[in-house]
């Protein structure tokens, strides 16, 4: 799923065109002399860090009695200095994804802190997420306040950052020696329209000892201005939005490595204008489209994020979101032809364009294949059968039970189905639709002998109260451990919520969880 955004076509033009021609009269501003601190030792440090591990956490909340709300940077820290609170008791209520301080007798989940220039006061919260929330990877001032407090930041600064204020739904592929990352739409600090075409970086492979816990430096390609530029901008057709998926490597007929992705041109969620494959240019440092297809063409293409496995003698690449359900050679020749695609389905054969029912043996058991006629069967038809009766649910391979509650199953959303080197599993991490905690905020684990499962039972390791947690991705190139411990973001926002309240800095950008494969709450969710 992407964020909303409708345009007209005039009103895409003028976004494409109006900061080339125009830009808004900028304003200095003095700052007040009597109300902000001028050195260091005029902050008071408000540090929040997980009570098990003593780690800082990122996006916790303090609000004061009378609504001042704070946000923990992402090493856990509050720069505070507020004229008449200092040196004062205060009370501030805490709010943290997943972690909570314990309630006093009235019912109040907060702390009474004394603010004190140069003085650290520690708030320490309970971890109920499986999964540990780590930073915030994209967007401005991610140590924010530890640089107010004088502190050392554990990220290096980047040739390029960017000027990015907030970025949608992630793919990211490592390619010639360095991780390519990609975003959907891309806000930026110096105006409320900002990039609508692709956003993309380069980083550094990641080295074993590093800790993805610090974040990415993401070098980004930028425009004159230094803010991202469009990564396949397709100048002569102005209208739309343009989002791209499926981004994967192959080799060519040479050997060379390429880098390939889908592309979409719509006019918001709702209509597509036109679609596409795309192929990297290193030159220009951009894809350039390659090969336009019907807009009645919905499955035979590369879509969420490619999965590479090798089964008979042969080399495939797999896609699908989250599941991966549709398959074609890695070949570059492959990939580019509609043809040499396949799904895999257990719908009838009785040739309808979208099959309604499942095909069965004489047991009564579906009958799974990989095809070429049929869409593929992912988890949203899987659960719809589910529900409908059509399918047992001890038959669906994308439609998990409950781990704590099997009578439950777990409408996924989008995700990932990765090889796990220490599991020797594919491990699936996935949002779900229509959770009880929020609409799109929960994130489950379930792991599978194949990638097409079957993925029994899940596990959820991350909830959002009333905010939304989408496209989830896991990075096997951040694997540590020799795999025991994983790394996944997603888009943190309150857009599809239906809560009003947005995060600072951190609503519409990207954050990042560890999860441990071998915590205890994951155990129901193992295939022996």
């Amino acid at each position: 799923m992407k964020r909303l955004f409708i345009l007209g076509p005039a009103i895409t033009v003028l976004c494409l065109v109006l900061p080339l021609v125009w830009s808004p009269k900028t304003l200095s501003v003095s700052q007040a002399a009597d109300q902000a601190p001028s050195r260091v030792g005029d902050y008071a440090e408000i540090r929040v860090i997980d009570a098990d591990t003593g780690r800082g956490l990122p996006l916790v909340e303090l609000e004061t009695v009378n609504r001042l709300t704070f946000v923990t940077d992402n090493a856990g820290r509050v720069a505070f200095h507020e004229p008449g609170l200092m040196d004062r008791p205060v009370f501030f209520t805490v709010r943290s994804h997943g972690y909570e301080v314990k309630k006093d007798r009235f019912g109040f989940a907060g702390v009474r802190v004394i603010p004190k220039a140069g003085q650290v006061s520690t708030i320490k919260l309970t971890r109920r997420n499986v999964a540990e929330r780590l930073c915030r990877l994209t967007g401005e001032g991610r140590y924010r306040d530890t640089v107010l407090l004088g502190h050392k930041v554990p990220l290096a600064d980047a040739p390029h950052p960017g000027l990015v204020a907030g970025q949608d739904s992630v793919q990211a592929v490592p390619y010639k020696g360095e991780v390519y990352w990609f975003w959907g739409d891309t806000a930026r600090m110096s105006y409320p329209l900002g990039s609508f075409r692709t956003a993309g970086a380069r980083s550094p492979l990641p080295p074993a000892n590093y800790d993805p816990a610090d974040g990415i430096a993401f070098d980004y390609f930028v425009a004159k201005s230094g803010f991202a530029r469009a990564m396949i901008p397709l100048p002569e057709r102005p209208e739309g939005v343009i989002w791209i998926d499926g981004v994967c490597t192959v080799a060519d007929e040479k050997g060379a490595e390429k880098l390939v992705a889908h592309y979409s041109r719509r006019k918001g969620l709702a209509k597509e204008l036109e679609h596409g494959l795309a192929v990297f240019n290193d030159e220009k440092a951009m894809f350039v489209a390659v090969k336009e297809l019907s807009l009645k063409e919905t499955w035979r293409f590369p879509k969420g994020h490619a999965v590479v496995q090798e089964e008979g003698g042969k080399k495939w690449l797999l896609f699908g979101n989250p599941t991966p359900t549709v398959r074609v050679r890695a070949k570059l020749a492959d990939l580019l032809d509609s043809r040499r695609y396949e799904a895999f389905t257990c719908a009838t054969a009785a040739g309808q364009e979208k099959p309604t029912v499942p095909q069965t043996d004489g047991d009564g058991k579906p009958v799974w294949r990989w095809q070429s006629d049929l869409p593929p069967t992912g988890s949203g038809v899987a659960y719809e059968w589910v529900n409908a009766g059509k399918l047992k649910p001890e038959h669906a391979r994308f439609c998990p039970a409950n781990a704590a509650d099997p009578a439950e199953r777990v409408r996924l959303h989008s995700g990932t189905v990765r090889w796990n080197v220490y599991r020797k599993r594919w491990v699936l991490l996935a949002g779900q639709s229509a959770g009880k905690s929020s609409f799109l905020g929960e994130v489950w684990y379930a792991e599978a002998r194949h990638p097409t499962g079957p993925f029994v039972k899940a596990v959820k390791v991350v909830t959002h109260d009333r905010q939304s947690f989408y496209n989830v991705c896991h990075h096997e190139f951040l694997d540590r451990a020799g795999g025991r411990v994983i790394h996944f973001e997603g888009t943190y926002t309150s857009a599809f919520s239906g809560n009003t309240h947005k995060t600072p800095r951190y609503d519409y950008n990207q954050v990042l969880y560890r999860l441990d494969l071998d915590a205890a709450p994951l155990q129901p969710a193992r295939v022996q």
